[in-house]
């Protein structure tokens, strides 16, 4: 189902406080308590929400971190990867970077990369590349997502789908064993698959934490993905799908 701007808002605020009550959001957002409770019921029908007395809590095994706990989150093996993926992209290339820490430690790495266009639906990406004058930053309209400024939705989607790029390089908020690639929000999640669609090739950035997390909204499969840039070896079942798709995998930092 496709969520609309107050339940996504619903969700995130379920997901960085641990629970929500019908009366807090009927104040925040100006709704009605039926409203509220119509909003919750949608949640716990798409598998993101548990129902408790007078709110609801976030899906065991469906949390997802706020955005600084997760820029913390296995810093160093997110800057190895970082520079590993920036190493294979040359001077004068152009690539599509979408959400996440690992994104965002990958354009770090670009700082000093030359004549490159950079087009990309995070704000954190747009600012850090900012400092590098040989990158030209196309920046994709759409809602702005504060929690992590992420710009989403439908006008992300459709100037995504302008551009035909060298290099599409994103991340994931979790890795299945059958190796989908997936996400908490179905808008995210549609921006990542016209990134994919509009690259000559695909870029996986992801270190080993996201193969212990569950996700509902499935982006696509590694078997589209050109490389994967991790930090440890993938668990053998994996691997070998991998290797049977022909996706490389490129293991980098300590854990590597």
């Amino acid at each position: 189902m496709a969520l609309s701007i107050r339940q996504n808002e619903i969700l995130e605020l379920a997901r960085a406080e641990g629970r929500v009550v019908v009366d807090d959001l009927a104040q925040r957002f100006d709704v009605t308590l039926q409203t509220i409770r119509r909003d919750l019921g949608d949640l716990a029908e798409a598998g993101l929400v548990d129902r408790v007395h007078g709110g609801a809590v976030p899906r065991m095994g469906m949390v997802n971190l706020g955005y600084e706990a997760r820029r913390r989150l296995h810093s160093d093996a997110k800057a190895a990867i970082g520079v590993a993926c920036a190493a294979a992209i040359p001077d004068n290339s152009s690539l599509i970077l979408n959400l996440g820490t690992t994104t965002e430690a990958v354009a770090q790495a670009l700082i000093h990369h030359s004549n490159i266009t950079v087009i990309t639906n995070n704000m954190n990406v747009a600012n850090i590349l900012a400092a590098n004058p040989g990158c030209e930053i196309m920046v994709a309209g759409g809602a702005l997502r504060r929690s992590d400024g992420g710009l989403v939705g439908e006008l992300a989607t459709q100037f995504i789908e302008q551009f035909k790029v060298d290099y599409a390089i994103i991340g994931t908020s979790a890795l299945d064993l059958d190796g989908d690639m997936l996400d908490y929000d179905l808008a995210e999640v549609r921006v990542s698959r016209a990134i994919l669609r509009q690259a000559r090739r695909t870029y996986l950035v992801t270190d080993h934490s996201k193969l212990d997390r569950s996700a509902p909204a499935r982006i696509a499969s590694v078997a589209e993905i050109d490389t994967i840039f991790t930090d440890q070896p993938l668990p053998e079942a994996l691997a070998q799908r991998c290797r049977d798709w022909g996706t490389r995998i490129q293991i980098s930092g300590s854990g590597g």
